[in-house]
Order: C-alpha cells, then sequence, then structure tokens
C-alpha cells in the first residue's frame, strides 16, 4: 500500500450493484472518494442470470463513480460469493539464502510463490493468496518475517480458487462494462477487518453476512480463513412470504417488514392491529403478530439450513462466537437472540465502529476497498484508473495473482 493509491471496489449484490472508489491518504486511511450505486436485477442466488442487466448496473455506476471523482477508471476489484471460492490450506518451509543477512523481500516472494503452486482442477481457477502465518524456524510466530536471523522459516497460507464457470461469467460482464477485473475477494473475507472488533479478531468467529438474496458464511479459526459458502436466503425472502401470506405489494411487504421487523412472536408487547391493503384493494386488519410469525419462520429457516451447513462440515464444535452483519437481517430485531437458539452459539450483530459510518449499501464494496488496501507483501495496491488493457481477462486475473506480490 502507497500513500495516493486509487482503489475501486464493487460489490454484485442480488438487488444492486455498488461501486466505492477509494484512496490511501497520508494517515494510511482508506478515504472514501465516491460512492455509486445502481439496481440490478440479473443476480438470482448470487448467480449471474443475465450478462446484458448485470453489466448494464455495473456500468452506470462506474460511470458516476467517474463523473464524481473526476478520474477515468479502467479496472476494478469485485467480491466473490462464497458458494463459488474453495479454500485450500497449504504451508511452505522456506531455507533463507543467507541467515546472516536475516530474512529478505526475495525469500518471502519466493515462498509465496511456492506456496501458491498446487494442482488446480480444471473447473477452478486460483485468484488469491492469503498469507497467513510465518513461523521463524525457533517456533517464534511473527506477521512479516523480512529482517529476521533464522535458517528458514515456515508460511501458512490459504489459497483461493474460484469457479472457472463463474469467472468466465464474470469477465463477460466486466467486458461489456468496459472494465478489467484486477482480483476477486471472498465476500465475507473482505468483511472480516471491517466488521469485527479487535478483541474478535484473534477468535474462532463465523461471520454470515444477510443480503436481499443470500447469506454468505465465513468461518475464521483466529486468522486462519477454513471455510465459506453461501445459503440461497436473505431478506428479499422475508419481504417475499409477506406478500404471499398477507396477499399484498412487494412494496407494502417491504414497509411492514422495516416498520415491525421482529424476529421472534415471544418479545411482541403489544399485538397491535395492522392495517394492510391487499391485491383486491381491499383494506384488511391483522394482528402484529401474524406479521412476525411469519418473519419469524423464515429467520428460523435461514438460521437452520447455516446450522445445517456448518455441522455437515464438521466446524460447529471450533466456533466459539457468531457475527451478524448485512441489511437483510440487522434491521430485524431480536435476529441475534434467533440465530443463537438455533446454532447454539453467542451471536451479536457487528458493533464495529467502521459499520456505523459507512452507509449499509456500501459496506461490503468499502469493505473490499479496505482489505485490498491493508494487504501485506503487496507491490501496489492501486487499480488501473488510466491505462486500459486489451487482455483476456481471465489470463489477466491469473497474472495479477502472479505479479501481486513483491518481486
Amino acid at each position: 500500500m502507497a500513500i495516493g493509491d486509487i482503489i475501486v471496489g464493487v460489490d454484485l449484490g442480488t438487488s444492486k450493484v455498488c461501486t466505492v472508489i477509494g484512496e490511501v491518504n497520508k494517515f494510511n486511511q482508506v478515504e472514501i472518494i465516491s460512492t455509486t450505486t445502481a439496481p440490478c436485477n440479473g443476480m438470482k442466488k448470487s448467480e449471474i442470470e443475465s450478462i446484458d442487466e448485470v453489466a448494464y448496473a455495473l456500468k452506470k455506476t462506474i460511470t458516476e463513480a467517474e463523473e464524481l471523482a473526476n478520474i477515468k477508471i479502467d479496472s476494478a476489484y469485485i467480491n466473490l460469493p462464497g458458494k463459488y471460492a474453495t479454500i485450500v490450506q497449504n504451508s511452505i518451509v522456506k531455507e533463507v539464502k543467507d541467515k546472516y543477512s536475516g530474512v529478505t523481500s526475495k525469500d518471502v516472494m519466493s515462498c509465496i510463490t511456492e506456496v501458491k503452486d498446487i494442482s488446480v482442477p480444471d473447473d477452478k481457477i486460483l485468484v488469491d493468496v492469503i498469507t497467513d502465518k510465518f513461523i521463524l524456524d525457533t517456533g517464534k510466530e511473527v506477521n512479516d518475517p523480512i529482517g529476521a536471523f533464522c535458517s528458514n522459516f515456515t508460511l501458512k497460507a490459504q489459497v483461493i480458487l474460484a469457479s472457472k464457470e463463474y469467472v468466465k461469467k464474470l469477465a463477460l460482464v466486466a467486458k461489456k462494462a468496459g472494465i478489467n477485473i484486477d482480483g476477486m475477494v471472498p465476500n465475507v473475507l473482505a468483511q472480516r477487518n471491517f466488521i469485527l472488533d479487535v478483541n474478535e479478531l484473534n477468535d474462532n468467529i463465523m461471520i454470515l453476512d444477510i443480503g436481499a438474496g443470500n447469506t454468505d458464511i465465513g468461518v475464521f479459526e483466529g486468522s486462519t480463513f477454513i471455510y465459506t459458502n453461501t445459503i440461497p436466503l436473505g431478506g428479499d425472502n422475508i419481504t417475499s412470504d409477506i406478500a404471499t401470506v398477507l396477499d399484498i405489494s412487494g412494496q407494502e411487504a417491504e414497509k411492514l417488514k422495516k416498520q415491525y421487523g421482529l424476529a421472534l412472536k415471544s418479545f411482541i408487547d403489544n399485538d397491535n392491529d395492522i392495517i394492510i391493503n391487499t391485491f383486491k384493494e381491499e383494506e384488511r386488519t391483522i394482528k402484529s403478530s401474524e406479521l412476525i410469525e411469519i418473519i419469524e419462520a423464515r429467520v428460523e429457516e435461514i438460521f437452520s439450513l447455516v446450522s445445517k451447513d456448518i455441522n455437515a462440515q464438521n466446524l460447529k464444535s471450533k466456533i466459539n462466537n457468531v457475527i451478524l452483519t448485512g441489511g437483510g437481517i440487522t434491521n430485524i430485531n431480536k435476529s441475534d437472540i434467533a440465530g443463537k437458539i438455533i446454532l447454539n452459539i453467542p451471536v451479536k450483530i457487528s458493533t464495529s465502529r467502521l459499520t456505523s459510518i459507512i452507509k449499509p449499501h456500501f459496506n461490503a464494496a468499502y469493505a473490499l476497498t479496505k482489505y485490498i488496501a491493508f494487504r501485506p507483501f503487496v507491490r501496489t495496491s492501486s487499480n488501473g484508473i488510466v491505462q486500459k488493457s486489451s487482455k483476456n481477462v481471465i489470463n489477466q486475473i491469473v497474472e495479477r495473482v502472479k505479479e501481486f506480490f513483491y518481486s
């Protein structure tokens, strides 16, 4: 990371595309230059169903961001849904070329090159390498081994693979939108440093990012990223349930969800009357408990599917705490208590100071820019702002991973 680096982060969501431009300032913070968003109906359950619709929305946010920031954007980083990411744990023991001179950047680069040299299945593509832990030959664990005097050191890393089919679709989206892809980062990995408090960063945590149409799962053992997946349910499913059961419009259902959002009937203080307008243009009176019952059923299903998923992966016993984030759930009161009951793990809504500063719509895109800005052992974080590239996008991603670290 260098002062002046400009980073463009894009969040392709179920209902919208958000773009954030951030610049690294002299205080080593990511300062937001512009934020833009556009509605998008081309994504369903994290799948790109309409390349044209997603590309149109992305192009719209990029064009508006360029006008606001007075720059030309040629490339961006894009978030990766958990269902398309595979985490491969790998470690390398590296002999130091000259132990009397200390570990050099070349030693580290060579080690990273070796740790990402794994067998990649034909249907996957390597998109990221996380340098998790460095352990010196004395057993001491360090964040940065450069300059340390030792005969060898061990790098423990996570190699991130992505679905090649999804990357191909994303490549077409980017091409139609007129930008290149600098890299893709699993959504929950980017969110980790954004939504966790300092005392949570070294804990065994599960992040649940519940958005409009999906719930992204991320499990961390301390700093080690061990699992990610996507459950194809989110806040829009709750809205749809309300609309269907009560025979009202989606717009009115969303309004009711926000106004009376409660995850558990047992916490109702007053079972008030609610007047609704049905599709038959008739007024109807229901009890608030009827509405809460609909919300509760879907919230319970979301947490139950998460529980089933982590149990299938034998991960539940490794998780000490669950952190909730995402606009699909955090505006529903007592959702953390509902989660705790179903998961049987302590659950809390993220209390990170940053989440209260950044508008919820832009959390994921900003988290992505912040993650990229503070990645260790990279030469530059900056996106292509002036020069254009005609390279094949998939080849560019591969080359970006190769060139991302010190040389």
